[in-house]
């Protein structure tokens, strides 16, 4: 079963930085989607940032220049870099593993969250 589990959420000041982690697990030799998204109080979750299995990288415009996304592939792990952080970004931060409708080859259709991890940006 694959899984995925974030970690590294905290509570900061403003202009304050915090690195997130995401190791999925359940699967091996298989080069999956990763990425967070995140879901502030009171509203609906939103992509924040994305590593593609072919290793193209995306970024919500509200994070560009921010936030950096990278990967351990050999740990099938993600990072989430935030800087400059502010009131805005306090949200719950969730990971997602996916395949996308073609799976790589021998591997399983992948779609799975993380519990996410809450992040607070205090002014």
């Amino acid at each position: 079963e694959v899984r995925a589990a974030e970690s590294g959420g905290d509570s900061v000041q403003a202009g304050g930085s915090l690195r997130l982690s995401c190791v999925a697990s359940g699967y091996t030799n298989c080069r999956y989607g990763m990425g967070w998204y995140r879901q502030p109080p009171g509203k609906l979750r939103e992509f924040v940032s994305g590593v593609d299995p072919t290793g193209d990288t995306k970024y919500a415009d509200s994070v560009k220049g921010r936030f950096t996304i990278s990967q351990d592939i050999d740990q099938n792990t993600i990072y989430l870099q935030m800087t400059d952080l502010n009131p805005n970004d306090t949200a719950k931060y969730y990971c997602k593993v996916y395949s996308g409708t073609r799976p790589p080859p021998g591997c399983k259709f992948v779609e799975v969250w993380g519990r996410g991890t809450m992040v607070t940006v205090s002014s």
